[in-house]
């Protein structure tokens, strides 16, 4: 290709447009300063520790499924060949868990939410997301953040498979909110008008679970 030539349109690239017309997706937050890279209460940390509700589903390839429902115009359910028939992409980004861990600069390779919900195709009503994964877990968030330019439904992390106790095969990954919310072993993604409380949500966690506001509770 030369370099006066531009790539045919195709539906993902018709879409990335229509978004950044329509300022879909942006939630208005302000970029922090590096100073505040880490966020109040908060300590760094240098593994990635464990933790999840008593059980690891073990789920192969093979039998993986993953499911778009709710208020999208095209449902979906994937098989583990057709996820990675999906563009790949990569990207850095940093976890911090509710229980004040946080660790930087983890690198992840999967498929980008917003190429998912491009082929599912979200409805105008369609306003929040329920998360649910293999071992039962349930968590909600806004489908704006579900979209944010760097979440991520992530299968690698280091370069490496991503290992079940972390989530494997598949995982989500939305780095500005805290970590609960991006469910491990993930099976299904419901888009939905209204918000609804996840697991822990209904066990006294905030409903969105922003960071930097320390919102790990219900009341704070």
């Amino acid at each position: 290709m030369s370099d006066d030539q531009t790539p045919a349109d195709s539906k993902l690239t018709s879409s990335k447009r229509r978004w950044a017309a329509e300022g879909k997706f942006l939630t208005g937050r302000i970029s922090r300063p590096e100073a505040e890279r880490l966020p109040p209460g908060q300590h760094l940390v240098k593994n990635w520790p464990v933790l999840d509700l008593g059980q690891q589903p073990v789920v192969s390839t093979d039998s993986w499924r993953l499911e778009v429902r709710g208020l999208v115009e095209t449902p979906l359910t994937l098989a583990w060949g057709d996820f990675q028939a999906i563009e790949q992409s990569t990207g850095m980004s940093d976890i911090h868990c509710v229980t004040t861990w946080s660790r930087y600069d983890n690198k992840w390779k999967g498929v980008s939410t917003r190429d998912l919900l491009d082929l599912a195709m979200p409805k105008s009503t369609a306003a929040y997301i329920m998360l649910t994964s293999y071992d039962g877990y349930t968590t909600n968030l806004p489908l704006s953040d579900f979209a944010a330019e760097d979440a991520i439904l992530a299968t690698s992390w280091e370069g490496l498979p991503l290992t079940p106790d972390h989530g494997g095969p598949m995982r989500l990954v939305v780095p500005h909110l805290y970590f609960w919310k991006s469910a491990k072993w993930l099976r299904r993604i419901e888009l939905m008008p209204d918000d609804t409380a996840g697991f822990w949500e209904k066990n006294g966690y905030h409903m969105y679970g922003d960071p930097w506001r320390e919102q790990r509770y219900s009341d704070d």
